[in-house]
């Protein structure tokens, strides 16, 4: 296992399946788990421990409202932790973020957008920490943003064939 991907409740998980399925398409080991910062701390602590005797490098933690997640388990190591603001709520995300980004010094949490883009993201994230020693992975990574790119053209070029065709017709 690589990385830890950490939800608050059930409710985060769609975010969850979508940071592992950047991370499982770029061959890295994950584990999603529930494993609340307020209602079962000593769950967390516990997990936090095995999992990086297990070989966990980086976390992720996703959670809405309150969202202590990502800080509670950057308090309980030096390891890169990734904190995910969920978009529900009363606030749409914008609580989640706060109490993601602001963290006291010296017990840092990456923070990335609210919602899924930013769960897209710190997979992303996730892999290019671990790509540092990581030749392989690096070349993964670069395939993936080539895919990626490649994706976008043709969805440009079948756009343009469309507008070219309404053109035509008018």
């Amino acid at each position: 296992m690589k990385v830890s991907i950490v939800i608050g409740s059930k409710t985060d998980m769609e975010l969850a399946e979508a940071a592992g399925e950047v991370l499982n398409q770029l061959d890295i080991k994950c584990s999603i788990n529930v494993l609340s910062a307020h209602r079962m701390p000593e769950y967390l602590q516990e997990h936090i421990k095995a999992t990086i005797a297990d070989g966990t490098r980086v976390f992720i933690g996703i959670a809405g409202m309150a969202a202590h997640l990502a800080g509670n388990i950057a308090a309980h190591t030096s390891l890169p932790v990734i904190g995910v603001p969920g978009d529900g709520g009363p606030l749409n995300g914008l609580d989640a973020l706060l109490s993601t980004v602001q963290m006291p010094k010296g017990v840092p949490v990456a923070t990335v957008a609210i919602g899924k883009a930013g769960a897209i993201n710190a997979g992303h994230l996730a892999a290019q920490i671990l790509s540092v020693n990581d030749e392989a992975l690096q070349e993964r990574i670069k395939e993936a943003r080539i895919a990626n790119k490649e994706q976008l053209k043709a969805e440009n070029d079948e756009l343009q064939g469309i507008w070219s065709i309404l053109d035509t017709n008018r």
